[in-house]
């Protein structure tokens, strides 16, 4: 049996388990408290914490989520940080982060794989027991042998079959990615851990949603807006999607084309001449475009955003700062 230590939150009374293999992160939340996080991979640096008493072993110190000054501080990362005994550990909470279904860890099998672009596929595995999560969140997944896991987008709905859909972009170097595409077979066994996230759809939200993406981030996109037509949202869902050239582009239309989701599909490509492909589309950043295929005011619209950092950086800096769009109807987890 593992060893289970007791890990405090200062200045609250909030208690909780974790044994020597989990992180603290994510033992605080399978155990249902709002620990600050986003990417969950040591890159983002919400979940940065004081250790205030005990040992923990830094499974990352390279982790790209805290400056060095922050280290000579003595700021750690919970998800990069496993406990050597008790803890007490001073970190930022909030009920925005209290997880609507505590995340678990279960082994699942892969299905199928199919390719969407030249490279991203979309990998479906299937686990004992429902799929339980919210649409635009996120899971682990680990390869067995290779020692780690990485964040993946959900692009499916909740299930009681157990079916858990990604859109998986190949990183060049990447060990995982690499080991999905070349090495896991039909059938064979991986680690999936989840859910995660907090750019879940707002289902009691009134307003029309936006959605703007690109690269791997057109998975939680479409998980979104499936689960606004579930819910039955009044206004259409608009996804605009950014991608190098045409043959970044999905074909959206047929990947919805057995389902009754209303969607208005905008890509965009910023290099329109990449591999001789010929495109009559949209050129440009995806961001510029929020403006201009929007048809209401931009503060109208409840927004999602997924893919590469600089994107939703641009695409933040135009909301908040050139339309004062509130921070509260911008949703988006800072994957790196």
């Amino acid at each position: 049996m593992k060893q289970q230590f007791q890990i405090r939150l200062a200045g609250s009374d909030d208690v909780f388990d974790c044994d020597g293999e989990d992180t603290l992160l994510r033992a605080g939340l399978r155990q249902g408290l709002g620990i600050a996080y986003e990417c969950n991979v040591g890159a983002c640096g919400s979940c940065k914490f004081d250790l205030v008493e005990g040992e923990v072993e830094d499974l990352f110190p390279e982790a790209t989520g805290l400056r060095q000054k922050e280290r000579e501080r003595g700021k750690r990362l919970a998800c990069q940080c496993i406990p050597r005994g008790n803890c007490t550990i001073k970190i930022r909470t909030g009920a925005e982060y209290v997880p609507a279904t505590p995340p678990r860890k279960r082994r699942a099998t892969l299905a199928s794989k199919t390719a969407l672009t030249g490279d991203i596929s979309l990998f479906e595995f299937a686990a004992d027991g429902p799929a339980a999560f919210l649409p635009g969140q996120y899971a682990l997944i680990g390869v067995p042998g290779k020692g780690q896991l990485r964040a993946y987008s959900l692009s499916n709905l909740p299930n009681p079959e157990g079916r858990w859909q990604f859109g998986i972009r190949r990183v060049p170097g990447g060990t995982v990615s690499n080991a999905l595409f070349d090495a896991v077979q039909a059938g064979d066994e991986v680690v999936l851990d989840g859910p995660y996230g907090i750019a879940y759809l707002r289902e009691k939200s009134k307003r029309p949603v936006a959605c703007i993406g690109g690269g791997s981030g057109l998975a939680p996109l479409l998980s979104i807006v499936r689960g606004a037509a579930l819910a039955g949202t009044a206004a259409r869902p608009i996804i605009l999607y950014g991608g190098r050239g045409p043959g970044d582009i999905p074909d959206v239309a047929a990947m919805l084309a057995d389902e009754d989701v209303p969607v208005d599909f905008h890509p965009v490509v910023s290099m329109p001449d990449l591999a001789g492909a010929a495109w009559s589309g949209d050129v440009g950043f995806v961001h510029e475009f929020i403006p201009r295929k929007l048809t209401q005011p931009l503060d109208v619209y409840e927004y999602y955003l997924a893919g590469p950092p600089p994107m939703i950086e641009a695409a933040v800096r135009l909301l908040m700062i050139e339309a004062k769009v509130p921070a509260t109807q911008i949703h988006f987890d800072r994957f790196f």
